[in-house]
């Protein structure tokens, strides 16, 4: 693992970035022309004004602000709406007894038979089993 991470500053933020990289002791250094090695050490107390927007180690740097927004946005955030509204059902409550419509819960429940092969005598419990079966067997069809 090697003891410099590599960070490419936007090019906002590059001369402020390179002000602060010539002020460290010793001095960060370039390994490219807008890429900037820095110590692992020194990396942990970078101002964050100058890495907002870089790329560290070929990843995109996001600062804490914003992965709090980010995972607000992924697990939702709660509203005082979202506390006041009644629920469709209260916890706790049974499920029904009848399933709904169509509804396929187990394979004892699945209806037998209903989809005929029309090239043969096979019967197909669903019609997209009934279709893979002509293609694959009844291509001339």
């Amino acid at each position: 693992m090697s003891d410099f991470i590599q960070i490419r500053p936007t090019p906002e933020r590059r001369v402020e970035f390179a002000r602060w990289a010539v002020a460290q002791d010793p001095k960060v250094r370039t390994v490219a022309s807008a890429t900037f090695a820095v110590p692992a050490a020194l990396f942990a107390g970078m101002p964050e004004a100058v890495l907002i927007g870089a790329t560290v180690d070929g990843h995109r740097y996001v600062s804490p602000e914003e992965d709090q927004e980010q995972a607000g946005e992924l697990l939702g955030v709660a509203t005082a709406a979202a506390f006041t509204e009644t629920p469709a059902a209260e916890p706790g409550e049974p499920l029904p007894k009848e399933p709904a419509p169509g509804a396929v819960v187990n394979d004892e429940d699945a209806p037998e038979g209903v989809f005929p092969c029309s090239g043969c005598d096979r019967e197909f419990t669903t019609e997209r089993g009934r279709d893979t079966h002509q293609r694959q067997k009844h291509p001339e069809d």
